[in-house]
């Protein structure tokens, strides 16, 4: 089955006002640019979008929070982006804080079709509140729910026409996880190869999860936090 798409555009033609969306990446690590700037192009608003960080003003998710696009954000890291701050103090965002791992497991629970489990994770804090806790071999645990998405926004390095996907070294985070997760996985990666020519050892999400693939281009491949030695 080729499931090539020409572009972004064309990739995301049904994603539609008040969508919760999957945004694959870590920091500025393996983000879906060509999809956010498409996002921010059509001016989808009302969108619930989870995703580990909220990007920094000028790029990533920061670019759909500057053009009000986001209703809500998921997320486990937000610490660079001034413009999530001030849209969080004014009332003007809704935001839900997860511990990180917390929200890879949730994640992943949602790819594998378990609709809850428990952790320890965030016991005894805001976090729990209002949640079930249970007590397992005398230590207390937190019960959380899976995490599903209207449309998984991925990046990986190479794919095929098939959906077979590979991501490279730490641009892999997050997005196996969502690819599994939602309604629909979108994936933008650098090269598409022919079928067959990718290792089945080495690929890491299975085209079945894969609804849409294409080619990106023009990726800036940021550094959040450039952190340098003296020689």
């Amino acid at each position: 089955m080729n499931k090539v798409v020409k572009d972004a555009s064309e990739a995301l033609h049904d994603v539609f006002d008040g969508a919760t969306l999957l945004l694959g990446g870590f920091g500025l690590c393996g983000i879906p640019e060509n999809c956010i700037a498409e996002l921010v192009r059509k001016g989808t608003k009302n969108l619930t979008c989870i995703s580990n960080n909220a990007g920094v003003d000028d790029f990533g998710i920061g670019l759909m929070l500057k053009n009000k696009q986001v209703k809500k954000m998921i997320a486990s890291y937000v610490g660079e982006n001034e413009e999530f701050e001030r849209q969080l103090l004014s009332g003007e965002l809704e935001v839900e804080l997860i511990p990180q791992g917390t929200l890879a497991e949730r994640l992943r629970a949602g790819m594998a079709g378990i609709p809850a489990f428990f952790t320890p994770a965030g016991y005894g804090t805001e976090v729990a509140q209002g949640k079930e806790v249970r007590e397992f071999h005398g230590k207390m645990y937190v019960m959380e729910h899976w995490i599903k998405g209207d449309f998984a926004i991925i990046k990986a390095w190479k794919g095929d026409a098939m959906g077979n996907l590979i991501y490279r070294a730490t641009a892999r985070n997050f997005n196996p996880m969502m690819a599994g997760a939602a309604k629909i996985t979108i994936a933008e990666v650098e090269e598409i190869v022919p079928v067959g020519s990718l290792d089945p050892n080495h690929v890491h999400t299975p085209g079945i999860y894969v609804n849409r693939i294409f080619q990106g281009k023009n990726y800036e491949k940021r550094i959040e936090q450039r952190t340098t030695r003296s020689k």
